[in-house]
């Protein structure tokens, strides 16, 4: 009688929810479906009166430009997933382990560029990969490193490495808190029974603290992917794209052709694009990886 009585109307939790749902439908579905629209026009702006049918989608099939994108787009994501899962995991381990002191500090400091602005971040690093008067040269140079050093940004060979490097760098706090969320609900009992067997700090993680971790693995890989396939604020500071197109992501690219060229119907439709591959990529690692997560 109770549960029932605290259990609050219908109309006060659709009340409450309400709020929320109209502003997704505002921020998220109109546009998505407003872009699904505009992709079947040749649209610069304007009123829609050249209805193209599927022309833009055939485009996009046979456009270079836009599958060189996606190659480095793929790339990106790949060195993200390595750098930000795998640095994080590790020092979720360290963080949690009785090696680290001033636990707090280090999970605070590590988390803290999660909620920098990724403008600042890109603009930082900007300056820090400057060939002149940037500071990673400058180390290089300090340490009798000169043929080490190279224009970070300017180079087709390094740009998408320097581009991806803030980026791994500033979310690595983000997936050590997922990692130490659930490393903190296995039980303790598991570990000192490894010890008692000998087990050495390797061989637990091996063996005990992988195996807990799947599903927070996939959940972290999902993540890890979404986020990344949509990545753009920090390379269009950095780079803008370039040089060329070395560094040309597919968000990048949809921007590029919306608004420097003014290709908006075109724009949607590499839009549109983006999110097909994304979801099929996410549904087959989903399925490839979580095959066996009941």
């Amino acid at each position: 009688m109770k549960s029932s009585a605290l259990r609050p109307k219908w109309y006060v939790i659709w009340g409450l929810l309400l709020p929320t749902i109209l502003l997704y439908g505002f921020v998220v579905i109109i546009p998505l479906f407003n872009s699904i629209r505009y992709s079947f026009y040749k649209w610069m702006g304007g009123p829609l009166n050249n209805f193209v049918g599927l022309d833009n989608y055939s485009r996009l099939i046979h456009d270079d430009e836009f599958w060189g994108s996606f190659q480095h787009t793929m790339l990106f994501v790949v060195l993200c997933i390595l750098g930000q899962i795998g640095i994080g995991f590790l020092l979720a381990i360290f963080v949690n382990s009785k090696l680290a002191k001033f636990q707090s500090f280090h999970r605070i400091s590590i988390f803290f560029p999660v909620v920098v602005s990724a403008v600042v971040i890109g603009f930082i690093w900007s300056i820090i990969y400057n060939k002149d008067v940037g500071i990673l040269n400058w180390v290089l140079q300090s340490f009798n490193l000169d043929n080490l050093i190279v224009p970070w940004l300017d180079d087709p060979k390094y740009v998408m490495y320097s581009v991806t490097a803030p980026i791994i760098w500033q979310y690595i706090g983000l997936y050590m808190i997922i990692f130490l969320a659930s490393l903190q609900s296995i039980p303790q009992s598991l570990f000192e029974a490894a010890e008692i067997d000998g087990a050495s700090g390797w061989k637990k993680t091996i063996h005990i603290t992988i195996p807990m971790l799947n599903g927070t693995f996939l959940v972290a890989l999902m993540l890890c992917i979404a986020g990344n396939m949509k990545a753009f604020d920090h390379i269009f500071v950095m780079t803008g794209g370039g040089p060329g197109n070395s560094s040309m992501l597919m968000s990048l690219y949809a921007y590029t052709m919306s608004f420097d060229r003014m290709q908006m119907g075109y724009g949607s439709a590499i839009s549109i694009g983006m999110l097909v591959i994304s979801l099929t990529i996410i549904g087959l690692s989903r399925k490839l990886l979580g095959g066996n997560q009941s």
